[in-house]
């Protein structure tokens, strides 16, 4: 199997941290581990106490005024992962857990695929739903996403749309990652850095393929709809993004808020016109 290495970004979420670091122990107890801690020394004692036998490398990050530097904690975590030998890596958000075989499925499909972003379905385990002692129990909970591709186990399906990006959990090669270049770190605090990594790809020439079999399960938080805690940044990575390419992300959100007159929002022109507190 190849050199893999997965790269966690954490602040908080120290249950959801644990659950995943036990079932990585499950699933692919040779893999490296790479987690980049915000602002969160709790992360360093998590980490330190873990039983598995995986190597953990902890690097610790400043937060930023603005918000979590979610982009540039990815980047660093890349880099450092590509460092240490990574042959492939697998970005997995602090919330989620992998399945039996997504490491094993990402390798194949980075083996026989050219320059390509690698993502898995994702199911969003119920509240109160604590992930199973045993790797095989995930799957009776097993109800991907419906809006973003679930191809059959072992298959992969290239030319996807890179709009459904998300870094929730993905894979890719050092290769790839050289030619993306990275997430752009104008992106602070939520919203708007994976699509932006996503169209770069794009702009690259590189491909977007869903890999069958590639399963993460994301643990249960509370969350709002829309994120009116988020405001300010998502307006303000809008904006950024909107720059860059010349369309507007997360439209969904910029119209709710509009509606609720929290901004000015037509398709064309954005204004933040509220302050929340």
């Amino acid at each position: 199997m190849s050199e893999v290495c997965v790269v966690t970004v954490a602040h908080g979420r120290h249950t959801h941290l644990q659950h995943q670091l036990r079932l990585l122990d499950l699933s692919d107890p040779e893999s490296a581990h790479v987690i980049v801690a915000i602002e969160d020394r709790k992360i360093h004692e998590i980490a330190a106490t873990h039983s598995g036998r995986r190597d953990i490398d902890v690097l610790p990050l400043a937060n930023q005024d603005l918000g979590l530097p979610l982009a540039q904690a990815r980047n660093v975590g890349v880099r450092h992962a590509i460092s240490r030998g990574a042959d492939l890596v697998v970005l997995l958000d602090v919330d989620c857990v992998l399945g039996p075989d997504t490491l094993t499925r990402y390798v194949t499909a980075a083996s026989v695929c050219g320059p390509a972003l690698l993502c898995g379905p994702v199911t969003y385990l119920p509240q109160g739903i604590t992930p199973p002692a045993a790797l095989s129990g995930l799957r009776s909970w097993r109800d991907p996403h419906t809006v973003r591709p679930d191809p059959p186990d072992n298959a992969v399906w290239s030319r996807g749309n890179h709009e459904l990006f998300w870094s929730l959990s993905a894979a890719l090669t050092p290769k790839t990652w050289s030619q993306v270049g990275g997430f752009h770190e104008g992106y602070v605090g939520y919203g708007g850095e994976d699509t932006d990594f996503a169209f770069t790809a794009r702009a690259h020439d590189v491909d977007l393929v869903w890999v069958g079999g590639a399963d993460a399960y994301h643990q249960h938080h509370p969350v709002s709809s829309p994120p009116v805690e988020h405001l300010e940044a998502i307006v303000r990575n809008a904006t950024l993004f909107h720059q860059r390419w010349g369309v507007w992300p997360m439209q969904g959100w910029l119209t709710t808020f509009a509606e609720r007159r929290l901004i000015h929002f037509d398709g064309n022109r954005l204004d933040h016109i509220a302050v929340v507190d």
